[in-house]
């Protein structure tokens, strides 16, 4: 949930021209990330749990590439990209460790 804040809170500032365009991807990468984790919590069994942490991961990767597009375009800086980095390892842990713990 903190990536999806700070996620939005800096893609607020990018060119209007890019509201409907890269503001948009990133925002719903970041949203699919615990949204993903969520259903698969709710669901039956652990290999649909994976499945849906699969997803998750998926869309993770995702917004790590839209975070350095954004930063090669100059919309966002260094420190900023630096930050959104280290948050976002920090999930792809926490997300491969409870992959590993449901593996059959």
């Amino acid at each position: 949930m903190d990536l999806c804040r700070i996620i939005y809170e800096h893609s607020s500032r990018f060119p209007a021209d890019e509201r409907y365009g890269l503001v948009t991807q990133m925002r719903r990468a970041a949203v699919s990330i615990p949204s993903n984790i969520a259903e698969g919590q709710g669901r039956l069994t652990d290999k649909e749990f994976r499945q849906f942490l699969g997803i998750a991961r998926g869309s993770l990767r995702e917004l790590e590439t839209q975070t350095l597009l954004a930063r090669d375009l100059g919309y966002i800086n260094d420190a900023f990209a630096s930050r959104a980095r280290s948050v976002m390892d920090e999930v792809s842990r926490m997300l491969n460790a409870l992959i590993t713990k449901l593996a059959p």
